[in-house]
């Protein structure tokens, strides 16, 4: 059985390259919402049913993009555990598994047999360079791979911990790059997706001014406006003045951020906002703002919270008007509504601004206006950025003819700041400038020069139906289009309540109810159970309680 499947033009062209490749490894990077999900996926598939005894192995820096991931797969008939740990079997009812970096360096060892002739994504290579243990790890768990593709959403380098499985130049196809600077196989930029048309959102950058005043480590008084030249160190201070929420500056940006969201609101009544901020404390003291501000219930996400995973799932299935975090939306999170945000953090790479300002850019549904807005503190560094990104969405809605081909942009983080002694900081005040926010390139009209025909732009291509998965039983093909990994949650939890509701109709303990139920079908403990399995002891369970 085979279905079609309509992709962008550079997936069709990035698939063919790819397939086209005899080496093992290639690598893609595509700017933020072009798709590359879509595209992996299907390479991975097209795989798979040329080689129906490979497993899928995805990798991703967080938890919540490995169940991103997992549900994005299954809309392709391809299911996997987003659940596995390396003290379980490797699933044999499930196409594969999706696991973090971290993950990945604590348990190479157990990835490292079932990625014997694998298909490998990793999403987001560039984690793997940030520490030399998820380095290690993968270059350690996936050697023995079939087929490795890497993504990023962002161009990078790595100058300390080399990437595995990533080419460095030059090489003969690019003999002008950097000896330390990673070669693509494919590229796909954000110039490149506003030229084509209802791929991304042209993004604008309104950036406040103002006036800070603290006091630093040493005891000085400090007072500077964002024009003023200063070092590295009062740069950072003099920032972290106008993001402090007990100053003028951060109420008066969140202030002009929702003004702006409740005007897109009245057009798209789903439109979202994001708050990235410094840290938890930080996040929670921006959530007050907005409450206490404009009524606004702000939903919080913290790496400290168990549940964030599901609060920004349900963030980006609902309605709310904002939420706020400190880097748990900052890279590869796909909320679509979000058109406005505002940058309340001090960490200042490149790499990381481009990141949190790829979350705004996803093309959503038919609407022909759909500029987006990234609110800034007026930081020299930050307005370099933005000015930036802004001069290739200018160039790109203008159709202006490029004259040969320009340099990719190097993405250089600044060196690591040394950290101020936060005992002695303190922040006095932060005023901002009176009048409208600077806007970078604001004088343009992008909904006016989009093209929002993509027709043009798709093509479509022939996928043959996903590998059969042994171990599913009857339940094989059941459930195309949900993930399994969750199906096999709810499972459990019923198999769950059944133990509980055993150990009270007959006195026995869970250990004992539960030893039975496994020994009637076949299993050592349930987390190694099938569907199919799992099934059958729910019906097990179902027919004691009958009985008791």
């Amino acid at each position: 059985m085979h279905r079609r499947l309509r992709l962008r033009r550079w997936q069709k062209d990035a698939l063919d390259a790819f397939e086209a490749r005899s080496a093992r490894d290639f690598l893609t990077v595509a700017t933020p919402g072009a798709g590359k999900t879509t595209f992996a996926l299907t390479a991975g598939l097209r795989d798979l049913a040329r080689h129906p005894h490979r497993r899928l192995v995805v990798v991703t820096p967080t938890q919540h993009l490995k169940h991103q991931w997992t549900e994005a797969a299954a809309a392709f008939g391809l299911h996997l555990e987003s659940n596995w740990s390396s003290t379980e079997a490797f699933p044999a009812d499930m196409h594969g598994v999706a696991v973090t970096y971290q993950q990945v360096a604590s348990s190479a060892a157990g990835l490292r047999g079932p990625s014997d002739d694998a298909f490998v994504i990793l999403d987001e290579i560039h984690h793997a360079g940030a520490e030399r243990a998820w380095g290690d790890g993968v270059a350690h768990a996936f050697e023995p791979a079939a087929r490795r593709l890497s993504l990023s959403g962002t161009p990078f380098r790595s100058d300390r911990n080399p990437i595995p499985f990533v080419t460095y130049g030059p090489t003969e196809s690019n003999p002008w790059v950097e000896a330390d600077e990673a070669v693509a196989d494919h590229v796909y930029g954000y110039d490149d997706a506003l030229r084509d048309g209802g791929v991304v959102r042209p993004v604008f950058f309104p950036r406040l001014g103002g006036e800070m005043e603290w006091t630093a480590p040493d005891g000085t008084v400090m007072s500077a406006t964002f024009d003023d030249d200063l070092d590295r160190t009062g740069a950072s201070q003099r920032l972290r003045t106008a993001l402090s929420p007990e100053g003028e500056w951060l109420r008066a940006v969140l202030d002009q951020a929702h003004e702006q969201l409740l005007r897109l609101r009245e057009q798209q009544p789903d439109a979202g906002a994001l708050a990235i901020t410094i840290d938890v404390e930080h996040a929670r003291a921006v959530a007050r703002l907005l409450r206490t501000r404009h009524g606004v219930d702000a939903v919080v996400v913290t790496s400290d919270d168990p549940d964030a995973s599901d609060r920004i799932a349900a963030f980006a299935r609902g309605r709310e008007p904002w939420i706020v975090a400190v880097r748990m939306v900052s890279e590869g999170v796909d909320i679509p509504r979000l058109r406005v945000g505002v940058y309340a953090t001090t960490t200042v790479t490149e790499l990381f601004f481009r990141q949190a300002v790829g979350r705004l850019v996803r093309w959503q549904g038919q609407m022909r206006r759909q500029k987006a807005f990234m609110f800034l503190p007026d930081d020299v560094r930050l307005r370099t950025f933005a000015a930036q990104l802004a001069q290739a969405r200018t160039h790109s809605l203008r159709r202006r003819e490029e004259e040969g081909e320009q340099p990719s942009v190097e993405l250089d983080a600044l060196p690591a700041e040394g950290e101020d002694q936060l005992s002695l900081f303190q922040a006095i005040s932060a005023t901002p400038m009176a009048g409208d926010p600077t806007s970078v390139f604001d004088d343009q009209h992008p909904e006016d020069l989009i093209v929002d025909d993509a027709n043009g732009l798709t093509m479509e291509i022939e996928l043959a139906a996903p590998p059969p998965i042994t171990g599913a039983g009857e339940l094989a093909g059941a459930l195309a289009t949900v993930p399994r990994t969750q199906r096999k949650r709810e499972l459990r939890r019923e198999n769950t309540d059944r133990v509980r509701m055993l150990t009270h109709l007959t006195g026995l303990t869970p250990e004992v109810v539960n030893a039975r139920l496994n020994q009637e079908v076949s299993i050592a403990a349930i987390g190694d159970a099938s569907l199919a399995q799992l099934e059958r002891r729910r019906r097990v369970a179902d027919r004691w309680i009958d009985r008791a």
